[in-house]
């Protein structure tokens, strides 16, 4: 086979599959949270109100359950434990927003629409959330 065509054919090949990667990891995220290993806790009503507003207002970015989507980090990362994102830094990235500083997804705009009493709900929700799937404080050590 000449130079030419193999190169063309491996082009091909690596195209098709990263095609069928990125596919598979919107599928992936596309299914219900019991399939992706997520435990969904008994939420407080705190909670339950937060969950509501996450859904409609972060769940676009930031992936129903906080698993993340290809425009926002997931919340189940350690990287969002209490110990490195303390609460009032959920709070102040929704008041703001926020540069990027952790991923590659920009920057975060704030999020006017959303009220204090909103914003707490969510933390709530998100914080639920992780204890629920092992996520406890670690202490943020740099």
């Amino acid at each position: 086979m000449k130079a030419w065509k193999r190169i063309f054919v491996t082009a091909l090949g690596m195209a098709l599959l990263t095609s069928a990667g990125f596919a598979w990891s919107q599928r992936i995220r596309d299914l219900p949270a019991a399939s992706q290993g997520i435990k969904i806790p008994a939420f407080s009503s705190m909670a339950l109100a937060g969950q509501r507003a996450y859904d409609a207002t972060c769940a676009k970015c930031h992936g129903a359950n906080g698993t993340g989507t290809d425009k926002g980090p997931p919340f189940l990362d350690p990287v969002y434990n209490p110990g490195h994102h303390a609460d009032e830094a959920f709070m102040r990235a929704v008041r703001n927003g926020v540069r990027q500083h952790h991923w590659g997804f920009g920057d975060m705009p704030a999020q006017p629409t959303v009220t204090e009493s909103e914003i707490q709900q969510i933390v709530r929700y998100v914080r639920e959330l992780q204890q629920a799937n092992g996520m406890v404080f670690e202490a943020h050590r740099m």
